[in-house]
């Protein structure tokens, strides 16, 4: 693959607009004169220790390593929460998933159908949306999974069409191993087979009737017989007509509003999503234009091309992390073709940790999250919330920079809006702060004072960054229970819970000194830290005055949302006879 080439004189404009956005003594027309491309690629399920500029030296990850050799690289970034829907959700709009109704309080933590009508709600403001305002072509190629329907199969008020993207080719659910018709079911395995155990239950008790009646054993009326024949085959229809067909109704493929595939190949998945970035970066170059790549790599069931199959030293899931970075390094190779490396402000992370849980027997289909402790769906400890976070611009950002202070995914959206000249929402909370002065150097500390951990709707921690002492310290209220006890994640379930029997609430709260454990290993108690009692009251403080910021919004993730509705099913050919694909093999 070919290499990133280094940073030579370059053209001093990028320069010189940055400089003049970072003092903001720019006018907006004169902000305009040029702006950026925006390449936002980000990883689905990547642990932060998957790869080689995170310490990785037995994955090979050539071309992202170089991203970051050449470009700051962010050692204490931090998803907004733990699990894709809500992660994204504050991705796309700078702040809490939570502030929109795009996380749990209890239940259901993630969309679960495309055929649900919960989702992204139209009030809210992307970032795409602000770049589409800014004279922006706006492109979305992969994983949405922020809803499509709302009412009717056709309104697609949640689709990325009315989010500001003017192009979308991609996944609008999310992968999941019901899209492998050689998995285990995933999407609510645990009802499924429930309603296939009750549904045994009715027929045994039907045809226990129906025999008793026949040998006389029994009075029971013929009527009966057939009445309770039918409800079992309405309770039945009732839940098979979704949960029979998975991956016919989840796993699919949309460009724009039409759908494409249905189900989609999974074999060819990975070069389609590779050809249409190529394509969309060739169309636009001659810009500005926002494409993000929203990768269906590494989630599982980790659908990998032959050309990588066996070739990692961590088995299937290694193919496929060193399929993506080869992915990546086709597109930045495509940046760099068309005359766009310099002018180009490209970032790369993934939406939370590694899935620790994942499994098939005693091979591990989930990443590595590192010396971080937790994983996927945990939303206090770090190996849940800690992803990669690399930014690179050739000639602008400096080559080689490492930074620890604390950041967040939310604050990618104020980033690129302050890059194309433009404002965040004056009418709204933002919890994300730009990081334009922190990457170019200007500022040497983060401006996040506080950072809030959700997993739900459920604080599990907080974090103060000390501006005085440069400390950061971790406060965690609740934990989840590992099974087995110290295991270090929930086995034998998909993710850990954030609420209930399975969680531990800590009083006094668990209280870790970042700075010198971030491995979280050795809590600290008043006899180990003089400053035990003053941290934990500042951080409760904080709290408080977080929360007096919430406000009460429509719950996407409520059971009516989240229930499959057969009139809001993607559909290519008459419903529900829905079948489709697209010609060609896809090979770019």
């Amino acid at each position: 693959t070919k290499k990133l080439a280094r940073r030579g004189g370059g053209d001093s404009l990028p320069v010189l607009l940055f400089l003049c956005l970072l003092l903001k003594t720019c006018e907006p027309k004169t902000a305009n004169a040029f702006k950026p491309n925006i390449l936002l690629i980000m990883a689905d399920d990547l642990g932060i220790g998957d790869l080689g500029c995170y310490g990785n030296n037995t994955l090979r990850t050539p071309n992202i390593d170089q991203l970051a050799e050449e470009g700051v690289r962010l050692t204490q970034h931090l998803a907004a929460a733990p699990l894709c829907t809500p992660s994204r959700a504050a991705f796309l709009t700078g702040r809490h998933s939570f502030r929109s109704g795009m996380d749990a309080s209890n239940g259901y933590r993630a969309l679960q159908w495309n055929a649900g009508s919960g989702g992204l709600p139209e009030n809210e403001t992307t970032f795409a949306r602000i770049l589409q305002q800014h004279g922006y072509a706006t492109g979305l190629i992969g994983k949405w999974h922020q809803g499509v329907n709302c009412a009717s199969r056709g309104d697609h008020c949640h689709h990325p069409l009315n989010h500001g993207f003017d192009y979308f080719y991609g996944m609008p659910f999310t992968l999941t191993n019901d899209c492998d018709p050689g998995r285990p079911p995933e999407v609510d395995a645990a009802l499924r087979a429930q309603l296939w155990g009750y549904t045994q239950f009715l027929a045994l008790g039907i045809l226990t009737l129906a025999a008793g009646q026949t040998c006389g054993f029994f009075s029971v009326s013929t009527r009966a017989v057939t009445g309770m024949a039918g409800v079992g085959c309405l309770f039945f229809i009732s839940w098979y007509s979704s949960f029979g067909f998975v991956r016919r109704w989840n796993c699919i493929l949309m460009r724009n509003h039409d759908v494409t595939e249905q189900p989609m190949v999974l074999e060819k998945t990975a070069s389609l999503m590779l050809k249409e970035a190529v394509s969309y970066i060739e169309r636009h170059k001659h810009g500005p234009f926002l494409l993000f790549l929203s990768l269906l790599h590494v989630h599982i069931p980790l659908v990998t091309t032959s050309a990588f199959l066996g070739k990692s030293q961590h088995g299937l899931y290694g193919d496929n992390v060193e399929e993506m970075d080869w992915l990546i390094g086709k597109v930045l190779n495509a940046i760099e073709d068309n005359g766009l490396k310099n002018s180009t402000f490209t970032y790369f992370t993934s939406d939370h940790g590694g899935h620790l849980e994942a499994r098939d027997g005693h091979s591990q289909l989930g990443g590595w999250n590192g010396i971080y402790k937790g994983g996927k769906g945990m939303g206090g400890w770090e190996g849940g919330i800690r992803v990669p976070g690399i930014f690179h611009w050739p000639g602008v950002l400096p080559a080689g920079r490492v930074i620890g202070e604390p950041t967040s995914l939310m604050d990618v959206f104020p980033t690129v809006v302050q890059l194309v000249g433009g404002e965040v929402p004056q009418d709204r909370v933002i919890d994300g702060h730009s990081l334009v002065p922190l990457l170019q150097g200007a500022e040497a500390r983060s401006a996040h004072e506080f950072l809030f951990h959700y997993c739900g709707q459920h604080l599990h921690a907080a974090r103060w960054h000390q501006k005085d002492s440069g400390s950061v310290w971790k406060v965690h209220y609740t934990t989840p229970q590992f099974h087995p006890e110290g295991a270090g994640a929930c086995y034998g379930r998909g993710v850990c819970p954030c609420s209930g029997e399975g969680v531990t609430h800590h009083r006094p709260p668990l209280l870790f000194d970042l700075s010198g454990d971030p491995s979280e290993a050795r809590p600290l108690t008043p006899d180990s830290e003089p400053l035990y009692h003053a941290v934990i009251a500042r951080v409760g403080a904080a709290v408080s005055e977080h929360r007096q910021t919430l406000s009460p919004v429509p719950q996407q993730f409520s059971t009516s949302n989240i229930l499959w509705k057969p009139w809001l099913q993607p559909c290519c050919g008459h419903f529900p006879f829905c079948s489709c694909h697209e010609d060609g093999d896809g090979t770019p």
